[in-house]
């Protein structure tokens, strides 16, 4: 199978954040810390769908999804540390992977939007 940087960096993405999550299970942030598993998860699985799409704007939709659950990704993270329940290492680690999966899906939108 063809290495895809894009399912790579989403799967990080929502196994990381999965575990960070874990670990502040512990402080009181419940909503936040289910919103980001949420966000980060449904990242990395509408990448994945979008690997099997029915058409071209089915990708494309599943695509752009998915960069929108990114940027609620990163909107979490920026209130995590925020609240201080993250320290600024964490923080942009997490924000750069975010941006670097950003960047990607909408290189990959316009490439496709080209295409249609």
């Amino acid at each position: 199978m063809k290495d895809n940087p894009l399912m790579k960096y989403s799967e990080q993405l929502a196994s990381e954040i999965d575990k960070l999550c874990k670990s502040l299970e512990k402080k009181d942030n419940s909503n936040a810390i289910f919103q980001i598993r949420k966000s980060s998860s449904s990242v990395f699985a509408n990448i994945s769908e979008a690997q099997y799409p029915q058409s071209l704007p089915d990708m494309l939709s599943k695509f752009k999804i998915a960069r929108k659950e990114c940027v609620e990704t990163e909107s979490w993270l920026k209130l995590l540390y925020s609240v201080n329940a993250i320290d600024e290492a964490t923080f942009k680690k997490y924000r750069n992977l975010c941006g670097r999966i950003q960047r990607m899906l909408t290189s990959s939108c316009i490439t496709i939007e080209k295409k249609i």
